[in-house]
């Protein structure tokens, strides 16, 4: 299996991104890059980023949680940022990037775990919750989901279609056009920085294929999720964004149907789709939620 690993003079002098990286090899011989901010033996919160992005969309938020006493984990999926970037297609599906962040996860020996996830994030998070559901405090749930078969919303179609046949995927710039606040040239080309190369975004441009919607290879695996989920007593917070047409609603399946849902107030952020660019204040307050809610619960 051939890797791309992105030279690291293009992670230089990025805006707003101080941290030292951190790297763990995990099964298959891959590496993951991820940040690691606060005490070692504080609670952890995983914050797991989605698609075309990778651990920069959590810069604003890492402090904050570092600060308020939490051990801050951003890692990058196998494919995007620093981490490992293999370069056949034929290497990337659900199930592995699930397999992946576990290996990773386990070989952290994390517990106690307050998930925070968002887009692709919530896809891998939310089955990490279902496998191993004793590591895991409670979750904070943005513009995301899990989907088990349901039709494609006509705006996911679309950008479906474009991931896959345009000519062209400036990264940079589809986060920007995912956020309402604006980002900075510098921001901008902060998202590209992992991806120099057409290969090199092979994972970005294949994910929104691998979503379980409609007739799809994973939905057997989504639907033993759900039957976790549906026990899940554990704080679970929908923080779900004002200003999102893919996941507007999908916040109304988990209050419906998760138990841990009952525990905690749910509100909604203000933003985009990227709301970690828009809100990550609020965001981090309804981290902060779950965790007041767990420790009420012990």
């Amino acid at each position: 299996m051939t890797i791309f690993r992105t030279p690291d003079a293009r992670f230089a002098n990025l805006p707003d991104w101080p941290f030292t990286p951190q790297y763990l090899d995990i099964s298959g011989g891959l590496r993951v890059h991820f940040v690691d901010e606060g005490q070692r033996d504080a609670q952890p919160v995983l914050m797991l980023h989605g698609e075309p992005t990778w651990g920069y969309l959590y810069r604003h938020m890492i402090g904050l949680l570092a600060q308020a006493g939490f051990r801050a984990l951003a890692p990058d999926l196998i494919g995007f940022g620093r981490s490992d970037k293999p370069l056949d297609r034929r290497a990337y599906s659900y199930a592995a990037q699930v397999a992946w962040m576990r290996d990773w996860v386990e070989a952290l020996d994390l517990r106690n775990i307050i998930l925070a996830c968002q887009d692709w994030g919530s896809l891998i998070g939310l089955r990490l919750v279902a496998e191993m559901p004793e590591r895991f405090a409670g979750v904070a749930l943005s513009n995301g989901g899990l989907p088990a078969g349901e039709d494609a919303p006509r705006a996911f179609a679309i950008w479906r279609a474009f991931s896959r046949y345009s000519p062209v995927f400036p990264i940079g710039k589809i986060v920007a056009k995912g956020s309402k606040r604006g980002l900075s040239p510098a921001e901008i080309a902060a998202y590209d920085a992992p991806f120099p190369t057409r290969a090199s975004k092979v994972a970005t441009r294949v994910y929104p294929s691998f979503v379980p919607l409609g007739d799809n290879v994973a939905v057997p695996d989504q639907l033993k999720a759900w039957e976790v989920l549906e026990a899940f007593d554990k704080p679970f917070l929908c923080c779900f964004s004002d200003g999102d047409p893919i996941t507007r609603g999908g916040d109304r399946k988990f209050l419906e149907r998760v138990p841990g849902t009952k525990s905690v107030s749910h509100r909604t952020l203000h933003g985009g789709h990227f709301i970690q660019e828009d809100d990550p204040a609020g965001f981090v307050e309804a981290i902060l939620e779950v965790a007041r809610a767990g420790n009420r619960a012990t």
